[in-house]
């Protein structure tokens, strides 16, 4: 009876043993498994126009300058303070890489708020 005592601890020493040593083996294998498989995005390139609009009494004005070098099409929304005022969305503009430009608009009266929406294209 003893040597079947020793033989299955020997046996569940072993194994232990076997398993402790396999088991980073088996970790890494699978993180390199399961990190290939997950591609990563790229970045995206920064783009997109910065613009400073500022309200003088019925007048708006918007200067947008693009440092990047994808084009950015801006837009000028004035929303005006009275009901009976026409709100007023400008034309689309083309911003080159390293430009300027100006985009003006005006209410009869006050002006309730003024934007600049951006699509680059």
């Amino acid at each position: 009876m003893r040597s079947t005592r020793r033989r299955t601890w020997a046996l569940l020493a072993t194994a232990a043993v076997v398993a402790g040593l396999l088991t980073p083996v088996a970790v890494s294998a699978a993180n390199r498994a399961g990190g290939s498989a997950v591609p990563v995005a790229p970045e995206p390139e920064p783009a997109g126009a910065e613009c400073r609009t500022s309200v003088e009494g019925s007048r708006v004005v918007a200067y947008c300058h693009n440092p990047y070098p994808s084009t950015d099409l801006v837009q000028l929304h004035t929303e005006c303070a009275r009901w009976w005022d026409v709100d007023a969305d400008g034309g689309p503009v083309a911003v080159q890489p390293g430009r300027t430009v100006k985009l003006e608009d005006r209410c009869w009266k006050e002006v309730g708020s003024a934007w600049v929406s951006h699509s680059v294209s």
